[in-house]
């Protein structure tokens, strides 16, 4: 007779699954929010020039129009950021191990990914450091700088039409608006929306999504097409009336085309994985470089509402 009390040896104390228990990842921006530059294969700087506004004046029979220029300027770029990774695998882990090919696919897979998150929060700090001054940025008179004074430093509804209202005196097409939030702010609008039995297609899509659902179109209101990331930057804020120590900068801009689009972006070098063998060392090492640069081409299609990160 064989029981467990007797046949101890041919019970293995702990078991290894075959399922590998993988990051959880939120969806990344579409990277058609910024203007990809084609004309900067070579060179350290990019200069691109500006045209300014055309001013008339009053004509009179027999009096001479003053010949005035119109405004020029240029704006550069460079290439500015650098990132890499390195991993290997030995053979004595491949001789080993168990489920090692699978373990450097998903290796390879992370660095992949990693390096997208890494594009897209470098993509959202350049657009908010474009405000890296105490004052509220206005154009035409409008605020594109608001550092949130409600208590607690939370999002207003208000805070919407403000910036629809600073967008439309800076002549910024309507279409292609699109408002970048932190899931805080997603918690405070979630808050605001009241619920009747009269349920609204409106509210509909709150009961069942709330306002933040990955990275996609999920809501218009006001004029912007609402969407979360858990990548904004982060750091102090002053508009000139308000200040945050630590504060999450929304952005709020005009992707319409690429003549709207406030942020570019050029690659030098694209990522790649490159693999070698150290027979020395008796492993398989592989190695991924890239460069790449963002810069603000503009700032009447950009704006920004810095909250408090917590809050809600």
């Amino acid at each position: 007779m064989q029981v467990t009390s007797n046949t101890r040896a041919f019970i293995e104390a702990e078991q290894y699954s075959e399922f590998i228990l993988l990051n959880l990842h939120d969806g990344l921006l579409p990277g058609a929010w910024y203007r990809d530059v084609s004309d900067f294969s070579t060179g350290t700087t990019l200069h691109i020039k500006t045209v300014g506004s055309v001013t008339l004046q009053e004509a009179a029979e027999d009096t001479a129009l003053v010949y005035n220029p119109i405004e020029t300027g240029e704006i550069t770029f460079q290439i500015s950021e650098y990132t890499g990774d390195a991993w290997y695998v030995t053979d004595d882990l491949r001789e080993d191990g168990t489920n090692i090919d699978m373990l450097m696919t998903q290796r390879s897979t992370e660095s992949t990914r990693s390096f997208q998150e890494m594009i897209e929060t470098k993509f959202l700090a350049c657009a908010a450091k474009a405000y890296p001054n105490s004052n509220n940025y206005a154009i035409n008179g409008f605020a594109h700088k608001i550092v949130s004074a409600a208590s607690n430093n939370v999002f207003q509804l208000g805070h919407l039409i403000a910036m629809r209202l600073a967008f439309d005196k800076a002549n910024v097409p309507a279409a292609g608006r699109v408002f970048i939030c932190d899931p805080t702010v997603e918690a405070t609008l979630n808050g605001l929306v009241t619920i009747t039995n009269n349920v609204t297609d409106f509210g509909k899509t709150v009961l069942q999504n709330g306002f933040g659902n990955g990275h996609t179109f999920i809501m218009n209101l006001f004029g912007w097409d609402i969407i979360t990331s858990n990548r904004l930057y982060q750091g102090a804020a002053n508009d000139g009336t308000t200040s945050l120590t630590n504060g999450v900068y929304n952005l709020f801009m005009c992707v319409l085309d690429d003549q709207t689009k406030p942020v570019m972006h050029a690659v030098r070098r694209q990522p790649k994985v490159e693999g070698e063998r150290n027979k020395d060392r008796s492993r398989d090492e592989f190695v991924m470089k890239s460069r790449y640069g963002f810069g603000v081409q503009r700032m009447d299609t950009l704006g920004v509402l810095v909250t408090d990160p917590t809050h809600y």
